[in-house]
């Protein structure tokens, strides 16, 4: 078992509307979660993109929507969503989210798609 107390999660920004609270597990970074407060768009411009991890995307509280290049979805507290590596997205709204990596999410595979 491994186990990160919230005293030791890595609390960020991530521009004027996004709040991260991460949580590093030491297996070799196979898998990571995040806390995150939405209330905006984020990323501010553009797209976000993950070049290598998944990102399993869980609605605490609020509401808002994720656009991606194909598509566009309003999401609730309880919805659930998986981001594939390589897909642009971005979020709008005022939410809580739980947000899993798999891989363990790096900013070195991290793209802000601004084109």
């Amino acid at each position: 078992m491994d186990y990160v107390k919230s005293k030791d999660a890595i609390r960020f920004k991530n521009g004027d509307s996004c709040t991260a609270i991460e949580y590093e597990f030491k297996d070799e970074n196979d898998i990571n979660i995040a806390a995150i407060e939405l209330s905006g768009r984020y990323p501010e411009q553009g797209y976000a993109l993950n070049t290598i991890c998944k990102e399993l995307v869980y609605i605490k509280n609020g509401t808002g929507k994720l656009t991606t290049i194909d598509s566009s979805i309003n999401l609730e507290p309880g919805d659930t969503v998986l981001i594939k590596p390589n897909e642009r997205y971005y979020f709008d709204g005022n939410m809580e989210i739980l947000l899993s990596c798999s891989p363990a999410w790096s900013p070195s595979q991290y793209q802000n798609i601004t084109d």
